[in-house]
């Protein structure tokens, strides 16, 4: 009964390299939703940073310029140091009153064909 029961102890070859394929597995999906992460918080940081960015041309817009004179014709430019890989654009529509516009802030970054951009818009009067 005793060499029996010192038969049945311990895991066969086969039992281990089953856990191992397992372990295996999920490592390597692990190490996917890992990387996956880091591109989403990266995307998401742009995505924050850009925003920023649009509200800050858009409170410029808000102050109005240090002259007093308004220049309505759409504009465009690239941010300085560190954000030079985004771009803007600022244009002005008519609305139904005639002391009012909309203001649009753009802010473009990335690859053009992927449309990574985020818009603001808002009502101004003058």
């Amino acid at each position: 009964m005793n060499a029996k029961l010192s038969a049945n102890q311990g895991f066969t070859l086969l039992e281990v390299m089953i856990a191992l394929a397992i372990v295996a597995i999920a490592l390597v999906t692990l190490l996917g939703l890992s990387n996956r992460s880091i591109l989403v918080q990266e995307r998401i940081q742009r995505l924050t940073r850009a925003t920023l960015l649009a509200q800050q041309i858009m409170s410029e817009e808000e102050v109005g310029p240090v002259n007093g004179q308004r220049d309505w014709s759409p504009r465009e430019d690239v941010f300085e140091e560190p954000y030079s890989d985004f771009s803007y654009q600022v244009s002005y529509l008519d609305t139904m009153l005639t002391r009012v516009k909309e203001v649009r802030v753009v802010v473009i970054w990335g690859d053009p064909k992927q449309n990574e951009q985020v818009q603001l818009a808002s009502l101004l009067a003058f």
